[in-house]
């Protein structure tokens, strides 16, 4: 399923969309990369048929994609154009990976006239454990981390995988509600990589951080597919 309608918070239509393969590709908790494709007229007839779906109803659409929006092609970027003016669409949020930190104003230009809120996935604010036990390999220095807060409108968090304590993802989300407009905490679901969740953080971050839910700073995803986008 790769269209459906965010009703619950921070209303808006989301799609999921087959982009070129991630820059990065080196984090070992992902499998997102699996939608990834090498073939730009498959990955753009997949991409057309799901924006088709888009009404524009709520003003603000979301689109995600197994990377950043700068690994999506040129004619599909060129169709969410159009399909945002058609439909008088106001907030549009995509994703961008560190690296393309010092680009995001490309897109910024190319929707001219359009609120753009970029996501960026942080996973931790820990260095040690972002680095090794993840695969992202950047440093949050405090002067980064005030340009992050800047150039992107959200952060996520990954939460709950063995190896981290308590103490990490109290510290991760008392940072990011510092810093950011947004952030989202995803409890990491075991999905065939190396990385595996720790059942007892997650028993542990349902007692005591349920309350976000009705924080509408916060997305708390128990489940990679809460959003209601997945590749089938």
């Amino acid at each position: 399923m790769r269209y459906n309608k965010v009703l619950d918070k921070n209303i808006r239509e989301i799609v999921l969309l087959k982009s070129f393969p991630c820059s990065y590709g080196k984090c070992k908790f992902c499998n997102y990369i699996e939608d990834n494709s090498i073939d730009e007229k498959e990955i753009n007839q997949v991409n057309f048929e799901v924006l088709k779906e888009i009404t524009g109803e709520f003003g603000v659409l979301e689109v995600i994609n197994s990377g950043s929006v700068f690994e999506i092609p040129s004619e599909t970027l060129k169709k969410i154009r159009e399909v945002v003016r058609e439909k008088k669409i106001k907030i549009l949020y995509f994703e961008a990976y560190y690296g393309y930190i010092k680009r995001l104003d490309e897109i910024r230009d190319y929707f001219d006239g359009v609120e753009i809120r970029f996501r960026i996935g942080v996973e931790t604010f820990d260095d040690e454990y972002r680095i090794e036990s993840y695969g992202k390999n950047f440093v949050i220095d405090e002067n980064t981390l005030k340009r992050l807060s800047v150039e992107f409108y959200s952060a996520c968090l990954l939460v709950c995988t063995i190896g981290q304590t308590k103490e990490m993802i109290s510290k991760d989300i008392e940072i990011g509600l510092e810093n950011f407009k947004q952030i989202t905490i995803n409890v990491f679901i075991d999905n065939g990589t190396e990385i595996k969740q720790d059942k007892k953080l997650v028993d542990w971050l349902m007692e005591n951080y349920s309350y976000l839910k009705a924080d509408p700073r916060v997305e708390l995803l128990y489940d990679n597919k809460d959003l209601g986008v997945f590749e089938q």
